[in-house]
């Protein structure tokens, strides 16, 4: 793990393997080890980077509200930083809609685009939630959402049978800085851009868990209309955190459509 300043913050990054750059952003509550599962096949393919999102593991947790602008420019920053002209770029639930973020601010930096398990918009009953959830956290701290959260991330079976999951994820959402959990659902609550994605051109795959009740398929199918030969794919058996619940499909679909040629 190392550290480097960018965009006036610390962030935490690892990089792996060989071949083009794969940049890979992690969803809300935790951090860049969430693609843990991922690196063994991707690494042979890839120079791959994950980093700790602005609020998150051990990049800094300013207390202050963020926005989705910031986000990306602190991604876009790391780039600059370790001077990374271009790269793939993956990322989930909230990592994803930093990821549309940087396509639209940048498109010329962006070779191929992976948006899992994610939304370009809520409507406003959502919210609502979020607004409540932030309250919520600034009432109680992180503890109280750890368990709806592995409930909402993972399907019933999946939990009863890999506890040891459930502990290390768990853990990582417990180590969430609530600054930085405050702060990042505040940009998720405004979150706006399905009106915009037409602009993006490069090749894009949009990964959704066919049981994910928090950003629910249909929320994916939107995100792959709105971009020009995007394409939908639906990995069954899976929740929200479909690249943990269903590691082997999703790591095969990955590496697939990121190693493939254009038609």
């Amino acid at each position: 793990m190392n550290t480097i300043r960018a965009n006036g913050i610390d962030i935490r990054y690892d990089v792996q393997g060989n071949g083009p750059w794969l940049i890979m952003a992690h969803s809300l509550g935790t951090d860049l080890t969430l693609w843990d599962e991922q690196l063994p096949a991707l690494t042979p393919h890839f120079r791959v980077l994950c980093f700790d999102i602005r609020g998150h593991g051990g990049s800094s947790a300013p207390d202050q509200p963020y926005d989705f602008a910031m986000l990306a420019d602190d991604a876009l920053g790391l780039m600059d930083a370790l001077g990374i002209e271009h790269a793939h770029f993956c990322g989930i639930s909230m990592g994803g809609m930093i990821a549309q973020h940087v396509a639209l601010a940048a498109p010329q930096r962006i070779d191929k685009l992976v948006l899992v398990s994610t939304t370009s918009g809520y409507p406003p009953e959502a919210r609502a939630l979020w607004a409540e959830r932030i309250a919520g956290v600034r009432r109680n701290g992180i503890e109280p959402l750890v368990a709806p959260t592995l409930e909402r991330w993972f399907t019933a079976p999946y939990r009863a049978a890999h506890p040891e999951v459930m502990a290390r994820i768990g853990n990582l959402i417990r180590a969430a800085p609530a600054a930085g959990y405050i702060g990042s659902g505040q940009a998720i609550a405004a979150l706006d851009v399905t009106d915009r994605l037409p602009a993006l051109r490069c090749p894009t795959l949009v990964l959704a868990g066919a049981d994910d009740a928090g950003t629910p398929p249909a929320m994916g199918r939107t995100i792959a209309a709105q971009i020009g030969g995007a394409r939908f794919e639906l990995i069954p058996s899976a929740s929200h955190l479909c690249n943990v619940e269903q590691s082997t499909s999703f790591n095969r679909i990955l590496a697939k459509f990121l190693t493939s040629q254009p038609d």
